[in-house]
């Protein structure tokens, strides 16, 4: 898909270490040599700096430890997926959420499991009350975040992403997730939805592809 690929191996990810960690592959070998540098405080060889770096250097314990876990990995994914179908045929008749679109094309590993609905505060209330935990990955696009302000960019200039941001929710999602459980979160989901508040369906035309949502 391109000439480098980054991997965040942050201890919520699919594949996660004990604290920061990440990684970056390329079969390009000039591009491989500039990130070692970067990773390296921009050193060639050792005291020899040639451009401005940073300290990502992984460290052998988290190296140690994510070499054990890979390789359960593969099995872990499956088992996301299998619980990311499960929500779909929960939630498939629940016209006031929109699921996550899956292309033909693609397999999702389902870091998150995001749902959406015009009523997102509501519902992050509702399950919190019922002792089970969601998030919203992530409130704020980028072009409307203080970073990018000198950009330019109007909250107007992206209505999708803008909207979008204001209707996500994160359900629970890990490889162990038991059928039960999915069942006590989608029977909170229906219990609200059902309400008089919740019977405005939301917009199902702007269904997008998952790895969008991620993005």
């Amino acid at each position: 898909m391109g000439r480098a690929a980054a991997f965040s191996f942050y201890p919520g990810k699919n594949l996660g270490a004990c604290g920061e960690a990440g990684a970056a592959v390329t079969n390009d070998t000039k591009a491989a040599a500039k990130m070692r540098m970067l990773r390296d405080h921009g050193q060639a060889h050792k005291y020899y700096h040639d451009v401005e770096g940073y300290n990502g250097r992984l460290d052998a314990i988290q190296a140690g430890l994510l070499s054990a876990k890979l390789a359960y990995l593969s099995q872990w994914n499956a088992q996301r997926r299998e619980r990311a179908a499960e929500y779909g045929r929960l939630l498939a008749d629940n016209e006031a959420i929109v699921c996550p679109f899956e292309p033909s094309w693609s397999r999702s590993v389902y870091h998150l499991y995001v749902i959406r609905t015009d009523a997102r505060d509501e519902m992050m209330k509702h399950l919190k009350e019922a002792g089970i935990g969601a998030g919203i990955h992530y409130p704020i696009p980028l072009h409307m975040q203080k970073a990018y302000s000198w950009l330019h960019y109007s909250p107007a200039d992206f209505p999708v992403a803008r909207r979008i941001s204001a209707e996500i929710v994160s359900l629970p999602m890990f490889p162990h997730l038991t059928a039960e459980q999915q069942v006590r979160v989608t029977e909170a989901i229906s219990s609200l939805t059902s309400s008089a508040l919740m019977k405005r369906p939301v917009d199902k035309e702007t269904a997008i592809p998952y790895a969008a949502i991620q993005a």
